[in-house]
């Protein structure tokens, strides 16, 4: 299962999540320049066990490097598709979860979820010298703070079947379930010495992701965390948008949802609406009047099914993003 992007679209630009993305993608290319003994720099910068359950080993590094280590893992990677992996989740989960932090509280609850995760492994490894690189234990908090807030989403999954591209809406719950029993799994069946890939990081990670988020939203957002908000609320929602046409008892009409920027409602606006309703499948233009307030219900004449030679309407109700 690929997974192309979520249903929910956030109110605001991720500046956060991008420049997290930036910077890992910075860090790998500077990694493939390297001229030096790349082993010896994962050795220096990654996360290895042994360096903290070992006294003896412990004491040849200074607190500044043994904390450094601590942060430089999750932002090194051990080849392209382990990058691709891990920010094309980040890219899909992370900007609804900084949408609903703010930007500064969104970084610190990043960067904690990959402290967590890098303890976990620590923790599950003691004597393990192998070095442990990558985001996926971040990248899993952010995933689990999604599991929480968002289980009404759905996931459009991607399942190649021969070579046909086939896409599908999955439940979020579902998705991000059968990803973490997938990572239980994986632990309890792999050797920890040989498999190269840190299972506990990734469940320490999304389960410190389930419950930070709460503490992190007992926490005021800041002025400045406010100020950022503020100047990246998007200002339009997509051109096109689609919507399954619900029905609710035997008429010919049909019900959909569209969602709206804060500017949008109060301005007003076009857009391009596909229904997909059973086999049928049309797209029309809306014109959204000014002054639109969440929840108002649009009824669109003659643009229902056709049941028995009668049309029925569709009835749009107006979702508005949240004010900033």
């Amino acid at each position: 299962m690929i997974p192309i992007r979520d249903t929910i679209p956030s109110s605001t630009f991720p500046a956060v999540n991008y420049a997290i993305i930036a910077v890992n993608c910075l860090v790998f290319l500077l990694e493939m320049t390297y001229q030096g003994d790349l082993n010896r720099l994962i050795m220096m910068y990654g996360l290895v066990p042994v360096r903290y359950s070992v006294p003896e080993i412990a004491a040849q590094f200074t607190f500044g490097e043994q904390a450094v280590s601590l942060l430089s893992f999750m932002f090194l990677h051990g080849s392209i598709l382990h990058l691709i992996g891990n920010m094309w989740f980040l890219y899909i989960f992370g900007d609804n979860i900084e949408d609903r932090l703010g930007s500064l509280r969104y970084l610190l609850f990043y960067l904690l979820c990959g402290w967590v995760s890098g303890f976990a492994h620590v923790l599950t490894n003691l004597s393990s010298a192998m070095p442990t690189i990558g985001a996926s234990g971040a990248v899993a908090g952010v995933m689990g703070a999604y599991l929480i807030s968002f289980h009404k989403s759905r996931i459009i999954t991607l399942i190649p079947i021969l070579f046909i591209p086939y896409f599908i809406e999955i439940p979020s719950p579902f998705f991000l379930g059968v990803w973490v029993l997938f990572q239980f799994v994986s632990a309890a069946f792999s050797d920890p010495s040989t498999s190269g890939i840190a299972w506990w990081a990734h469940i320490g990670g999304f389960a410190a992701g389930m419950v930070l988020l709460k503490g992190f939203l007992m926490v005021p957002e800041s002025s400045l965390s406010r100020v950022i908000r503020k100047s990246t609320e998007r200002r339009s929602s997509p051109r096109l948008h689609v919507t399954r046409g619900a029905e609710y008892g035997e008429g010919a009409d049909i019900y959909g949802t569209i969602t709206l920027s804060p500017s949008e409602a109060r301005q007003g606006t076009n857009k391009l609406i596909s229904i997909k309703n059973g086999s049928q499948n049309r797209t029309f233009s809306v014109k959204i009047p000014p002054g639109t307030e969440a929840n108002t219900i649009l009824r669109l004449a003659g643009q229902g099914k056709k049941q028995g030679g009668e049309t029925g309407d569709f009835y749009l109700r107006v979702m508005v993003f949240p004010e900033t």
